[in-house]
């Protein structure tokens, strides 16, 4: 079974670079959009020097001394998958050589953002990532504790949006923007997957009559968890359940219904895994 997890893991490690490095080539380097991190600083190094310098090749040097202060200040927790990652990444975006797709600026920055957003996220789905600023960032946090690995990450990809803004024009940071904040969005979606629900803590006198209901009209598990007023001093039985997003309305109606007083607490979830909720 641990065998089997490795191999899916490498599946998504190789062919998320691949995609990663696809956009690139296809959509954001032609077009000279710098969606932060490295991979912004190395475009906008290649098109200074007029193309002389190849991107992948800009990552792996800057990667390099990343790496080596990880190991030293990090014990080399990052492990091996994120090594080949980064390694991959940089040789595909050099190696696989393919012509741009479009001629609109938007529409790369678009497609760049979405394909970007989709090969990362199956790199994280391999337990890796692309090395570059997040080690940056987690090396920082390390002497630095109170700024928060968000924050760094968040400065760097600024700044490289600002360089690109010096160097290009505002209209390229303008597509590297929109490209940073659409692959974000995806690299969510491939990581949390399409399991969002809706969790529900309902406080009531009728604690019984609302979780059969909800077990017959919604045919979702409900634990009822032992409470206690601190006001009152009385014991109360608290419902917690879980339920797909298009249940939330049918949901309301019934607590509403059987006690218009109920107590209740909605909460988005990013994930769920069990019975009842696909993995």
């Amino acid at each position: 079974m641990q065998k089997r997890t490795n191999l899916y893991d490498y599946f998504f490690i190789i062919l998320g670079t691949l995609v990663t490095a696809l956009s690139f080539n296809l959509f954001l380097i032609p077009h000279k959009i710098a969606p932060g991190g490295l991979s912004g600083i190395a475009t906008v190094i290649y098109h200074i020097s007029g193309g002389r310098i190849p991107v992948g090749t800009t990552m792996l040097v800057l990667n390099v001394p990343l790496f080596l202060m990880g190991i030293k200040e990090l014990g080399g927790s990052f492990g091996f998958r994120t090594l080949l990652a980064t390694v991959l990444l940089s040789l595909l975006i050099d190696i696989v050589k393919v012509p741009a797709m479009t001629d609109e600026p938007i529409l790369a920055s678009i497609y760049g953002g979405v394909i970007m957003g989709i090969g990362l996220g199956l790199v994280f789905r391999g337990n890796a990532s692309t090395g570059g600023t997040d080690l940056l960032a987690k090396i920082i946090h390390k002497f630095f504790p109170f700024i928060g690995i968000g924050w760094v990450l968040f400065v760097i990809d600024s700044l490289v949006v600002l360089t690109a803004a010096l160097v290009f024009g505002p209209s390229e940071a303008l597509y590297a923007l929109v490209s940073l904040y659409l692959s974000t969005k995806l690299i969510d979606l491939i990581v949390e997957g399409l399991n969002a629900a809706k969790a529900f803590v309902i406080i009531s006198d009728h604690s019984e009559v609302i979780a059969k209901r909800i077990m017959n009209e919604l045919d979702r598990g409900v634990t009822l968890l032992k409470g206690k007023g601190a006001y009152t001093q009385q014991d109360k039985d608290v419902i917690l359940c879980v339920i797909n997003r298009s249940q939330t309305v049918r949901l309301k109606s019934i607590v509403n219904e059987i006690d218009p007083f109920a107590f209740v607490l909605v909460a988005d979830v990013k994930e769920v895994m069990g019975e009842g909720f696909s993995i």
